[in-house]
This record gives C-alpha cells, structure tokens and sequence, in this order.
C-alpha cells in the first residue's frame, strides 16, 4: 500500500465515523429533550497527527481537546486553523500552567485549588481569563486526581471567586471497567451536582461527560459536551 492510499483511506474513515458520531450525538439529544445544538462534540486529539486533525475540522470539528501539554504545544504550528478552539482534558501540573496560558481557551481538569491559584497568577500575568471545569474524581479512584463529589460545592465556591478565572463547570472520568447500569448512575449524579451547582452562576454551562465508548449513554443522562477520540480517529497508533 502506498503512503497516499493508506492517508485515503484514514482520511475517508474519519469522514465515516465523523458522520456516524454526529447522528448518535443528535439522536441522543432528542432523546434527552434537547436539540443536537446542545450538545459539543470534542475530538480528542492525542496521539493523533496534525494532517488528520486538520481533516476532522474541514469535516466541521471546531474543538479539540489534548491530554499533554507538550503534545500541545507541539502541534500549534501545523494546525492549519489558527483559532481553533483547544482545551487541556489532562492532569495539569502547575508549573505547565504558563505554558499553555495564551494558547488553550479552556482547562477541563482543575483538580485542585492550588492549580487554580496558579492558572489566576499566570492569567494575571497575561492580562488574561482562563475558563475552567472543576474535574470530580466520582469513582472515588485512588488512581485518579479530582475533587471529590462531597467536596465539590466548596471547591467551586472558592474557585468560583478566583480572579482571572471562569467556573464554567464540570468535567468527570468514571471508572472504565463500570457496566452500563453503573455509567448511568455516575453521570446521574455527576447531572445532579451539576444542577445543584448551577444557580447564581450564570456561566456555568458545560458538563463534560462521556468519551468514545460511552458517550451516548453520557448524552442521555444530560452531558453538554463529549470528548471523543478513538471512535473519531481510530485506535491510537502508540
């Protein structure tokens, strides 16, 4: 196979899948009472190149998201569509925040309130405003980083008056090995806390749920916006 046949072919199957995931994203919102406008499809781009991103955003992909700051920064140069929205969805140390600070519109992992007294230092810095999502640890996992869900309402109260940044909302992970009844039961809550949290924050708009394998289930029980990687691109190649 030739280098360009084999660029054809994963050109050809990301315009597939681009298709197929936009009518399930539009299907699912129906089904929760909403229009497809409500809800935000991010292709999650790590990993993947910069020839195929830029193909996802001719399809109509005007958001990614990237788990590593470097792996950001690396890619900004190639991508042909200089305002492009970009998130972080990763673990962020605090001292990458000043690295991605000008060039992200949103940081979806705020899982401490030390990295948000960062992310305000280095906004102030830049005369700048940095939207976040408070990141919940809702598994309760050892292995994962988030607030808890009990902890969640004083975080977002201190967090919510930090100079130089936007609570826009929150983000979660549930634990990958959760069956369908479970999933379900994570992002009702994750819904819950969300509505609690919403009043008299005006901005608050954005709960991030859901991801390649489960994001229609994510869709149905009031996810705004789905982070969607592999059934985009496909499987990661390393």
């Amino acid at each position: 196979m030739t280098e360009k046949s084999s660029f054809d072919e994963r050109f050809a199957s990301i315009e597939e899948n681009y298709k197929e995931i936009a009518e399930n994203i539009a299907a699912a919102a129906l089904r929760s009472g909403r229009t497809p406008g409500d809800v935000r499809f991010m292709a999650v781009t790590k990993t993947v190149e910069p020839v195929y991103i830029n193909h996802a955003v001719s399809l109509g992909v005007d958001l990614i998201g990237e788990n590593k700051v470097q792996e950001l920064l690396s890619k900004l140069d190639y991508l042909e569509n200089k305002t492009l929205e970009k998130h972080i969805i990763g673990h962020l140390q605090s001292n990458k925040v000043r690295k991605i600070i000008t060039c992200v519109q949103m940081i979806q992992s705020v899982d401490s309130l030390s990295l948000a007294q960062e992310i305000s230092r280095q906004a102030a810095l830049n005369n700048t405003q940095m939207d976040v999502l408070l990141e919940i640890n809702i598994g309760e996992e050892e292995s994962k980083t988030g607030f808890l869900y009990e902890a969640a309402a004083e975080a977002a109260a201190a967090i919510g008056e930090t100079p130089g940044i936007a609570l826009r909302g929150l983000m979660a992970v549930p634990p990958l090995d959760a069956d369908e009844q479970a999933l379900r039961g994570y992002f009702r809550k994750m819904r819950n806390l969300f509505d609690t949290l919403k009043p008299g924050r005006p901005a608050f708009d954005t709960l991030s749920l859901g991801m390649s394998g489960d994001y229609i289930t994510a869709i149905e029980e009031g996810a705004t916006l789905v982070r969607i990687g592999s059934a985009l691109f496909g499987m990661r190649r390393y």
